[in-house]
C-alpha cells in the first residue's frame, strides 16, 4: 500500500504473534524493538512477560516505568501503555496476553491484580524467558496447557487476590467504556459521552483524564484498534475492519495497527493463521 510500510522502518525492529487454536483468549508475543514507539493501546488481558535484554519504557496508569533486563513485566487488563526503548540497541522481549477468563479458568483464581508493572526478578525472568520459548514451539495442545499452567503460575507471588473493590470514579466511567465500544463506528461527541458519565462535557473529560491517563479519543482508538485486531484473528479481511471499526479507509487502519501493536494488519493476520 503506498505510503505505508509492510514492516518496521528500522531493519532491526520485529515483532511477531501467535494464537492457540485450542485455547481462546491466549496470545503469544515476542519482539525486539530498537526504534519503533507503540502509540497507547490495550490487549484487554492480562500482559505477562520478561525482558530479555535492553531496557523498555512505557507509560502504564499515568507513571512512565523502565523494564530492565531480567525484569518481569506485569499488566492488568483493560489498561492503555505504551512502549520504547531506552537503549540504544533496544529491547528485546517475550510476553504472554491472557484473557481473565482464562486466566481465572486456568488457575482457579478470579480477579488477579499487580500491584507493580516491573518487577526485577533475574532468576525468575530468565526461566519465564524460558517457559515463554517453549510455550512458543509447543504444538500439542496437552503439552502447550501444561506449559501454559506453568507459566501463570511463575506470576502467583506478584499477584494480589481478589481484585481490588472499584472505586467510585471506576464505576461512574465503566458506563462510558461500554458506550465506546458499542460505538466503534460512529463519530462520537464530548457532550455525548459526557451525558453518558452525568457530567458536563470538560469536567468529563477532566475526570476521565484523571482516571484513565488518557484522553476520551486516545481510548476510542484503543478499543477500535483492539477490535480490529479481534477481528483479524477471526479471519475478517483487513479491507472490511476499517468501516466497522470507525476507521477511514484501510490505509488508516494499517497505520494505527503499526503504531500500536508493531506489526501491518495483514502481516498479523498472517502470523495468527500461520502462513
Amino acid at each position: 500500500m503506498q505510503g505505508v510500510p509492510a514492516q518496521f522502518v528500522d531493519a532491526f525492529d520485529a515483532a511477531q504473534f501467535r494464537q492457540p487454536a485450542h485455547r481462546p483468549g491466549v496470545e503469544l508475543y515476542r519482539a525486539h524493538i530498537v526504534r519503533h514507539a507503540f502509540e497507547p493501546h490495550t490487549h484487554e488481558a492480562y500482559g505477562l512477560g520478561a525482558i530479555e535484554s535492553g531496557v523498555e519504557r512505557f507509560r502504564y496508569r499515568g507513571s512512565d516505568h523502565l523494564a530492565p533486563p531480567d525484569s518481569l513485566v506485569l499488566m492488568n487488563p483493560d489498561m492503555l501503555h505504551t512502549g520504547r526503548a531506552e537503549t540504544e540497541g533496544g529491547w528485546r522481549y517475550r510476553m504472554v496476553y491472557v484473557d481473565p477468563d482464562a486466566a481465572a479458568e486456568i488457575t482457579g483464581e478470579a480477579g488477579w491484580w499487580f500491584d507493580d508493572a516491573v518487577r526485577h526478578d533475574p532468576v525468575r525472568a530468565r526461566r519465564i524467558s524460558a517457559r515463554l520459548d517453549s510455550l512458543w514451539h509447543a504444538r500439542d495442545p496437552l503439552e502447550f496447557d501444561s506449559q501454559l499452567y506453568a507459566l501463570l503460575i511463575e506470576f502467583r507471588d506478584h499477584a494480589r487476590i481478589p481484585h481490588r473493590v472499584r472505586d467510585e470514579a471506576a464505576a461512574r466511567f465503566a458506563p462510558v467504556i461500554d458506550y465506546l465500544r458499542a460505538h466503534l463506528a460512529d463519530r462520537l461527541t464530548l457532550d455525548e459521552l459526557a451525558a453518558v458519565a452525568g457530567l458536563s462535557p470538560f469536567h468529563f473529560l477532566r475526570r476521565f483524564r484523571a482516571q484513565h491517563h488518557v484522553t476520551p479519543q486516545q481510548m476510542l482508538m484503543a478499543l477500535r484498534l483492539h477490535e480490529a485486531k479481534r477481528l483479524l484473528a477471526a479471519g475478517i479481511a483487513p479491507a472490511r475492519i476499517a468501516a466497522d471499526t470507525g476507521l477511514t479507509d484501510q490505509a488508516h487502519l494499517t497505520r494505527a495497527f503499526l503504531r500500536r501493536y508493531g506489526v501491518t494488519p495483514a502481516r498479523y493476520q498472517r502470523q495468527i493463521r500461520g502462513d
